[in-house]
């Protein structure tokens, strides 16, 4: 039996068992259909197939939803910190309990990789560990004394909190949001992606098996414009955390107004990276592969375009389309896939048109440009060379394994073809004159930026963009900022020195 059909085999188990029941919510630690009856299928980019139904919740599951969380806040938020960090750690235990499944599942799910997918759980785990290890520190604050008063600062929990997440890697990117609020003494609301809502069941029943109590983790599949529209105008919901493009962000930020709603924002990329004729050209070709390349290009710090200077680009352009074209595509559970299915039919037509608006423009198909087989989602990494940063190739997030290639002459033509975009999340800059790398680095505007390196994660670090790309930062304690209210308290230390009235 090859790989290939042994996780196959492993997949049918957790096929079959979720044929049966189909996705539940689950609110107020039940699971449960749609109030209204309501379901919808999910499918598998790699054939098609049908995975289950899927309840379709709107505004009355998330009412319900977010009243279970309003009425497990306080609770939750009074639970001693330490034994919020034991549950989280036991959930943490859990996850890494089921990785081989959540990996499974997410593959056949999204059509990631399982050569990325394997990762997911257990970053996963490692995100509700390192949160559980601070939660015991969320509340601290400082002592900030004046001449007649004792000024001292804490911090508490925001209250009931919406979480929406993306299609792209979601089980990951979930406990990325849950894992930090939960810690800070939130309870959650949590709608995932209708396009891969597998994984979050997962997380909610390892959740539940490691003692969390009822209310403090709901979780509501539905629509985007049905029930994520309901979460982020209801008026008990404090704070919604979202992931996706940058439009529909701009949306949930007018939809929360009403209610003067804090919200944070990963949103899109249009990445940049910037390769100078003095780096190490073999480590930068294996960076610009890897950051556009993996996970099917389907990220947002995916380094979309690449900025090459002029004196290497014609050799550094071939080697790039020659390994491009070398890049294996194929089914999501083979060992051996690098690119698998891109998430649904519609994404992979938007992803396609690409390829018209490329040749329209004037720009050159290096490599890829087509649909691969004509079963599943599959499409070719692609490179488009000869192209000019006012394309719409250049300034149109894409979200596949599509590169642009665009060259430059001097550091100051590539920062300002750098800057020159919407978006500033991340930027990848490959030079070893040190000097050039930290004054570029200073001009650029992105939020995130690696020098001579791919993108690589530390979790006490601020994770967040600028301009269309997001609002606020993940990481270490930033998290924690977004989730938690600060609270100043002066104690005065002397007589009373107030002005009398009236006297």
């Amino acid at each position: 039996m090859s790989a290939l059909d042994d996780n196959i085999a492993k997949l049918a188990p957790h096929l079959a068992r979720i044929g049966e029941t189909g996705f539940l919510n689950h609110i107020g630690g039940v699971a449960q259909p749609a109030v209204s009856g309501a379901w919808f299928e999910t499918t598998s980019p790699t054939d098609d197939s049908v995975i289950a139904h899927v309840a379709r919740g709107d505004a009355h599951d998330v009412d319900a939803a977010a009243q279970a969380a309003k009425a497990a806040f306080p609770a939750w938020r009074d639970t001693p910190a330490t034994t919020r960090k034991r549950i989280l750690h036991a959930i943490a235990d859990g996850i890494e309990a089921r990785a081989e499944e959540i990996a499974l599942c997410e593959c056949w799910d999204t059509g990631q990789a399982l050569r990325y997918m394997s990762k997911a759980a257990l970053r996963g785990a490692e995100n509700f560990r390192f949160f559980a290890d601070r939660a015991p520190s969320a509340r601290d604050g400082q002592s900030l004394p004046s001449p007649s008063l004792m000024n001292i600062t804490t911090r508490v929990p925001i209250g009931p909190v919406g979480i929406i997440t993306p299609w792209n890697t979601p089980f990951m990117l979930s406990t990325w949001k849950i894992a930090p609020a939960l810690a800070a003494g939130c309870t959650v609301v949590h709608k995932p992606a209708e396009l891969s809502p597998w994984t979050a069941r997962i997380l909610m029943d390892i959740a539940e098996e490691a003692g969390l109590p009822p209310g403090v983790w709901n979780l509501v599949n539905g629509m985007g414009e049905e029930a994520g529209r309901a979460l982020t105008e209801h008026p008990e919901i404090k704070a919604i955390a979202f992931v996706g493009d940058s439009s529909t962000g701009s949306a949930i930020m007018a939809q929360g107004a009403a209610t003067l709603k804090r919200v944070h924002f990963e949103l899109g990329g249009k990445n940049p990276i910037i390769v100078f004729d003095d780096a190490d050209l073999e480590a930068a070709l294996d960076a610009t592969i890897f950051m556009i390349y993996s996970l099917n290009g389907e990220r947002c710090t995916s380094s979309s375009r690449l900025l090459v200077q002029d004196t290497i680009a014609d050799d550094f352009e071939v080697k790039l389309a020659a390994r491009a074209k070398a890049i294996t595509v194929g089914h999501p559970l083979d060992p051996a896939t690098e690119v698998g299915p891109l998430i649904h039919e519609a994404h992979r037509a938007k992803v396609m048109a690409s390829f018209e608006t490329a040749v329209t423009e004037g720009a050159a198909i290096a490599a890829g440009g087509c649909r691969v087989g004509d079963t599943g989602q599959f499409v070719a990494p692609t490179l488009f060379t000869n192209a000019t940063n006012d394309m719409v190739i250049a300034q149109k997030e894409i979200f596949g394994p599509v590169l642009t290639a665009i060259r430059f002459s001097t550091e100051d033509e590539a920062l300002a073809l750098a800057n020159d975009t919407p978006y500033g999340l991340t930027g990848y800059i490959w030079t070893n004159d040190i000097t050039r790398a930290m004054r570029f680095s200073d001009g650029l505007e992105a939020g995130m930026i690696w020098v001579n390196s791919a993108n690589v994660r530390h979790l006490p670090t601020p994770f967040g963009g600028m301009k269309a790309s997001g609002i606020g930062r993940d990481g270490g304690d930033w998290s924690f900022e977004f989730y938690m209210e600060q609270k100043h308290i002066g104690i005065g230390t002397g007589p009373a020195q107030i002005p009398r009235l009236g006297v």
